[in-house]
Parts: C-alpha cells; sequence; structure tokens
C-alpha cells in the first residue's frame, strides 16, 4: 500500500446500508474523504465532481441500477469498484472473475475488510487498465441477466446525467466516438457505439437506416425515392435523412 489515503463513495438507495458501509470505514486511518449517493444519478454526479478512489456500488437501486452505473463511467477514469450485490450464483460467479471485490447483502465487517484490503492492493498496484478489463468482463457476462430492451437510456444533459424515455427519442446519429440522441428540440450525447445500442433496442420500435442513424418507427412519416435506389425518410417533425440501400429491407413492411 501506498502512503495515498483513499477517498471512498458509497451508493445504495438503503440509508441502513450505506450508515452501515460508512461505520465499518470510520475505523480505518487509510479513509481520507466519504461520500454518499442513495441513487446511481446521484452517483455519477460525485464521481465526476470528486473522482473517488473506490466506490461500494449496490447492484440492485431503482431507476439506475449498479450495472448502469459502471456502464456510463468513462473507462479511462473509472475508480476501483467493489459491488454488493445480493444476485444468484451465477452473477456471483462472474464477480468472482472480474470484480476487484464483491460484497453479498448481508455481509459483515471482516468480510468488508478483506474487500477493502483488496481494494487497497488495487489502488497502490494502479492497475488502471486491468480494473477496466474487469468491469468490461463483468458487464458483459451479466449482461444476459438484465433487461436487454430498456425502457429509458442515460443521456448526458451538459450540466448533469438524465434518464430519457425512448418515447421521446426521435431519431439517434452517430458522431465519432459519441452517439447524439435527438427528442424533440432537445439533443443529447450518448458514450456507446450505435452498433452497440441497436442491440439494445426493440426492432420493432428503432430501425437502423444508414451506417450512423437510427430512428424512432413511430416517428417516420413518409419515404421518398432518391438516387441510386436509395430512400429518403421523413419524420414527423419535418427532418428528412437518408435510407441507404443496405438497411432499406428494415422499412419494406412500413407503411406511412
Amino acid at each position: 500500500m501506498t502512503d495515498d489515503r483513499l477517498r471512498v463513495l458509497i451508493v445504495d438507495d438503503e440509508r441502513p446500508a450505506r450508515q452501515k458501509v460508512r461505520r465499518f470505514l470510520a475505523a480505518d486511518g487509510e479513509i481520507e474523504a466519504v461520500y454518499e449517493a442513495p441513487d446511481g444519478l446521484r452517483a455519477l454526479e460525485i464521481i465526476r465532481d470528486e473522482s473517488p478512489d473506490l466506490v461500494f456500488l449496490d447492484v440492485q437501486m431503482p431507476g439506475l441500477d449498479g450495472f448502469g452505473v459502471a456502464e456510463a463511467l468513462d473507462p479511462d477514469v473509472r475508480p476501483h469498484i467493489v459491488f454488493v450485490t445480493a444476485f444468484d450464483q451465477y452473477a456471483v460467479r462472474a464477480f468472482d472473475v472480474h470484480a476487484v471485490d464483491y460484497l453479498v447483502k448481508p455481509f459483515d465487517e471482516a468480510r468488508f475488510r478483506k474487500a477493502l484490503a483488496r481494494a487497497k492492493a488495487a489502488q497502490a498496484s494502479r492497475t488502471a487498465r486491468g480494473e477496466r478489463a474487469r468491469v468490461r468482463g463483468l458487464l458483459e457476462d451479466v449482461q444476459s441477466h438484465r433487461p436487454t430492451m430498456p425502457d429509458r437510456l442515460l443521456v448526458d444533459a451538459g450540466d448533469r446525467m438524465v434518464l430519457l424515455p425512448l418515447d421521446r427519442i426521435d431519431r439517434i446519429e452517430a458522431a465519432k466516438n459519441y452517439l447524439r440522441i435527438h427528442a424533440g428540440r432537445d439533443c443529447f450525447r450518448l458514450r456507446r457505439t450505435i452498433s452497440g445500442l441497436e442491440d439494445r433496442l426493440d426492432p420493432a420500435r428503432f430501425v437502423r437506416i444508414s451506417r450512423s442513424e437510427i430512428v424512432n418507427v413511430a416517428r417516420i412519416a413518409n419515404l421518398e425515392p432518391w438516387f441510386h435506389g436509395d430512400r429518403i425518410v421523413v419524420l414527423t417533425d419535418g427532418t428528412k435523412t437518408r435510407l441507404s440501400r443496405r438497411y432499406r429491407d428494415r422499412l419494406d413492411h412500413f407503411a406511412p
């Protein structure tokens, strides 16, 4: 362990659970600061503003769960994570392989000390690349245990993160390393590939029309012919965007 003191964030929607972790941390002289978040959105704000070294992250929370928080973090600045879970045995095996450590509720102080020691060792060795790989692997392994078709997306509104209902989305546009999410007059940002998001959306509600764009089927007003077999998709707000030949069969059954 280096001489660096740890800044720790506790994320749990239950106040007694946060108090329990805070009480265990209070007995450790190597803890510099402790922050608390009652939900995933607040956790992301604190991580952005305070840059904690370590996060005790509850998996099961309403709104944005622990995996949603982990997915939303920039992998280049992601803190070390100790997941707190009541998941089934398959998920626990995934934690065994990928996480710095995990705590299964209810846990005692001895088990907490073991998790904290592992997190300190990871912090001391500065294995940021290994931590990023572990969390990516964990998210991939447990993906099948989470809903594959969300009803909201966690998006960047500039000064805050918001949960955007899918019904509000008009279209999704690739922009370098990000996606632009167009919803009426609002435009949000999401750090994800367009193919990765396409796999999680209901194909009956959202259709990919080109390499760089997905549209909400409910927003399609008309299709117009274009050059070389392409077509123009006209949305209900008047926006026009190109439907490429490669993806034209996705709208074969569309009847405006």
